[in-house]
């Protein structure tokens, strides 16, 4: 409305986003090249806004805290953070080192797409991501493919963080980068020489227009007596009396304005951070570990779920396997049932054949033997006659004793066959068993399956507990939620060295594809720094 004051256009917004610690964000516009914030006591239509409709302004984090972990209790601030900070440094607004960038990264793609699963996230899922500053991919001879297998490597290992979990990761890794929250603004001291301001959450910072990373001299908030600014001379009075003051000339008053707004709301909040929380911070505090827990909780039950479900499809495919293979053992026992029927066919064919062949011996012999008493009994009386008869009669015998040997011989065949048949039914009644046995194991591990396929619809008895649980925290539960986020602590120190570890690592594996010409001179300060071992906030205590 026409009336509205800053105030009420920002209540808006921020009702809208169910927001409630207001005190980090403000709405921001851009006048003549300068960037400059709402007022909130002044209306709308009244601040130096652009006349052309519709009049834009952006909802941004204002001032940033000096521990995320710490500060931002509710979810959607910890999320309005982590977007903003992520585009700061992907429009490298805030350097970042290569493999620091990697990291960011993987946390990045985890609170987008969940935990990794390799049957969804196959190779290519990341192509259309920006994910990493054009800086950091010029710097180096690597392909996105070799890129994105290196963030899918740290991805991997972020499995179970909910989204919440993995932007604060995020977020209290970048807090660290130098540049992290700072606010620049170009100055000359009374030498003329020039220099860049930088106003953050720990104090005023100066630093060379060349060198963003580390500042010539800082001012912590707690050793500035008074701040003030006349025309386009700035005055920075320290604690000290015995240090000289400090003072500056900037390009434009409305710049020293700026300069003076975001001073006053810095200086605030720092000393907000070291008293006492207020009331509304201690019960955003109290529900944000309530619904902390809750969430936990929840997260636990339906980890459980999974658990169980997972077992059920494990046993049912065990099941299943056992199946098949019984199945196979049965096909098996059929097939050899069937040839030993076949074999005990055959066999009782041929001992049929060969008692015929007995029978039909034991004939011939029978007639040898009459063709022998009829040559005996008409044997011729002449001496000649009686020779060649006795030698017919010689002849015969041997022939008849030639036939009683090769009938017994085919009688003992006949009966070793029969003994072969009897042993073939045997083994065909034993086949024939087995068969029955295998079968009534089918029936058995059919009913299991089905038992146990039925298994995962029966798992909402786990809502049972769940809706018996109660979320009233009592001393006691409070007493384990400290004590637990004093654990978490301990771990996070242990992690954060871990951490240090790997992104050496990953430094000392990438740093041959680097291209030394295009490194920039943020890069070489960063370096220069790295081997010094400074880091963002010893360099400001070396500088205070």
């Amino acid at each position: 409305q026409v009336k509205w004051k800053g105030k009420d256009l920002f209540d808006l917004v921020c009702r809208t986003l169910g927001l409630r610690e207001t005190w980090f964000f403000g709405l921001q516009y851009t006048i003549k090249d300068t960037v400059a914030w709402l007022k909130m006591d002044k209306k709308v239509l009244d601040h130096d806004v652009p006349t052309e409709e519709p009049v834009t302004f952006h909802f941004l984090a204002k001032f940033y805290p000096e521990n995320a972990e710490e500060e931002l209790v509710q979810e959607i601030t910890q999320h309005l953070f982590f977007l903003q900070v992520k585009k700061q440094i992907l429009d490298e607004k805030i350097y970042c080192p290569p493999e620091a960038s990697v990291l960011l990264a993987s946390y990045a793609v985890q609170a987008k797409y969940g935990d990794y699963d390799p049957n969804v996230h196959k190779r290519g899922f990341l192509a259309q991501e920006e994910l990493l500053p054009k800086r950091v991919i010029n710097l180096y001879q690597m392909t996105p493919e070799m890129w994105e297998e290196r963030i899918t490597a740290w991805y991997a290992e972020h499995r179970g963080r909910a989204r919440d979990e993995a932007e604060m990761e995020y977020l209290k890794i970048a807090q660290d980068l130098e540049m992290y929250g700072v606010n620049y603004f170009a100055i000359r001291n009374k030498k003329g020489t020039e220099l860049l301001l930088g106003v953050d959450a720990l104090g005023l910072h100066i630093y060379d227009p060349d060198n963003r990373l580390t500042p010539k001299i800082s001012f912590p908030w707690n050793e500035i007596r008074n701040i003030s600014y006349s025309d386009k001379e700035f005055t920075i009075k320290p604690l000290d009396k015995k240090i000289d003051v400090f003072k500056f000339n900037s390009s434009k008053l409305r710049v020293n304005k700026l300069i003076l707004q975001l001073c006053i709301g810095n200086h605030d909040l720092f000393m907000r951070r070291r008293k006492a929380d207020s009331l509304e911070v201690q019960q955003m505090k109290a529900q944000a570990r309530e619904e902390k827990a809750r969430k936990q909780m929840e997260r636990q039950r339906l980890a459980r779920e999974k658990q169980m479900r997972e077992e059920a499809e494990r046993t049912r495919d065990e099941l299943e396997r056992r199946l098949m293979q019984l199945k196979e053992e049965a096909t098996m026992a059929n097939e050899a049932l069937m040839r030993s029927e076949e074999t005990a066919d055959l066999l009782a064919e041929k001992a049929q054949i060969t008692e015929e062949e007995a029978k039909l011996l034991a004939q011939k012999a029978a007639e040898a033997e009459q063709e022998m008493q009829r040559i005996k009994a008409t044997a011729i009386r002449t001496e000649e006659e009686k020779r060649l008869m006795e030698q017919k009669v010689l002849e015969a015998e041997m022939l008849a004793l030639k036939m009683a040997e090769e009938s017994e011989r085919r009688a003992k065949e006949a009966d070793q066959l029969k003994q072969d048949l009897q042993e073939a039914r045997e083994s065909e009644r034993r086949a024939k068993q087995k068969l029955l046995e295998i079968t009534s194991k089918s029936s058995y591990t059919q009913s299991m399956n089905s038992s146990t396929t039925a298994l995962p619809t029966d798992l909402p008895s786990f809502s049972l507990i769940s809706e018996s649980l109660s979320f009233d925290f009592k001393d006691t539960d409070m007493k384990r939620l400290s004590m637990e986020i004093e654990k978490e602590k301990v771990e996070y120190t242990e992690k954060s060295k871990h951490l240090q570890e790997q992104l050496n690592e990953l430094k000392t594996e990438i740093e041959a594809l680097k291209l030394k010409e295009r490194e920039t001179a943020l890069d070489i300060l960063h370096n220069e720094n790295t081997s010094r071992g400074n880091s963002k906030h010893n360099t400001i205590k070396k500088v205070s």
